[in-house]
């Protein structure tokens, strides 16, 4: 388990020292938030920065009105179910969990401590909640739904970046969390092919070890392009992902921003950040007396386009300008 000093190092310091948010009022207690991550070190050393800042906003400063547990399960996901319990045990206020196997771990652990999550794509269909509106129980959040209509939009964005695309392949995952709403994403991604005139091939693997085969499928097939679908080990193994996709000089979009920032081609989904500070808010309203039950699970609201100029260089692209004008990040 990665110690507390190391994994404040791994968030640019956390919120030691922090000033006050201007009229922000000190919180009566010094409240306790259990943070639950698979992999800290993989989410790259700025990740959790947004939700850090968003409680400064509120007026929380560490060692002062707020202590934060942070618990990483450093690649293994076997390990979250006892780091949650680990937090239950420290009786902390409330759990954030940034993630689908993050927040049925902690639900697994506990029925009455709060839990926030955060990119869980269906949390009605994965059980976390009754429903959206009421979620029922000691869990809400921030959902990342409506993921079947973004993967038919990442197609289309592909097309628009490479008309000459006919095969595109989607990287599925077998055994993961939310099995129906990935479902309803393949239908989603059919629907728009067909009316792109584009040709998909389903490419499925149940971890990294079958990242190597895939894309010896894909390459066979003669895929021209990529789609991958959004998911907790994908993200994690995103740039092994991005140097394969480069090695065989695939033309992919991906659900996040963090894929460009790897050296991936293009993405299109939810601005991560923004929903980091949104989860922020949902953490305060529990702090002061707000239950999980009446909090609306909440759906993004930003989405963003990102592409990287030198990615496409390398592959001898020239990305339409009127797509670049639309992105609100381009990397050059």
């Amino acid at each position: 388990m990665t110690t507390r000093r190391a994994f404040l190092g791994i968030v640019a310091g956390g919120l030691v020292a922090a000033p006050l948010a201007a009229g922000a009022q000190q919180a009566a207690k010094v409240a306790r938030i259990g943070l639950l991550s698979l992999n800290a070190s993989a989410a790259s050393p700025q990740f959790f920065e947004p939700f850090l800042q968003g409680l400064r906003d509120l007026g929380y400063v560490e060692g002062r009105n707020v202590v934060i547990e942070y618990r990483d399960a450093e690649g293994k996901p076997e390990r979250l179910p006892a780091l949650a319990a680990e937090l239950v045990a420290l009786k902390v206020d409330v759990i954030f969990a940034p993630g689908t196997p993050h927040a049925l771990a902690a639900k697994q652990a506990t029925r009455t401590v709060p839990i926030v999550f955060l990119g869980v794509t269906n949390p009605v269909t994965d059980g976390l909640v009754t429903s959206l509106a009421r979620p029922g129980g000691n869990v809400t959040g921030l959902s990342f739904s409506p993921a079947p209509e973004l993967v038919g939009k990442r197609l289309e964005l592909l097309t628009q970046a490479v008309p000459g695309v006919t095969r595109v392949a989607i990287l599925q995952q077998l055994g993961g969390q939310g099995e129906r709403t990935e479902t309803d994403s393949l239908k989603a991604a059919e629907v728009a092919a067909r009316a792109l005139g584009v040709r998909l091939q389903f490419v499925k693997v149940r971890g990294p070890t079958d990242f190597d085969r895939a894309f010896s499928d894909m390459t066979r097939a003669r895929a021209d392009g990529l789609i991958g679908l959004a998911g907790s080990m994908f993200f994690n193994e995103r740039r092994h992902l991005v140097d394969l996709a480069a090695r065989n000089r695939l033309l992919a979009v991906y659900p996040l921003r963090d894929y460009v920032d790897a050296g991936g081609l293009m993405s299109y989904g939810p601005n991560i950040a923004d929903s980091l500070r949104r989860a922020a808010t949902y953490v305060d309203k529990i702090l002061k007396g707000a239950k999980p039950a009446d909090l609306p699970v909440e759906q993004p609201t930003k989405f963003e386009l990102a592409i990287n100029l030198k990615t496409a260089k390398a592959l001898g692209l020239t990305i339409p300008a009127s797509l670049l004008q639309r992105a609100d990040q381009v990397i050059e």
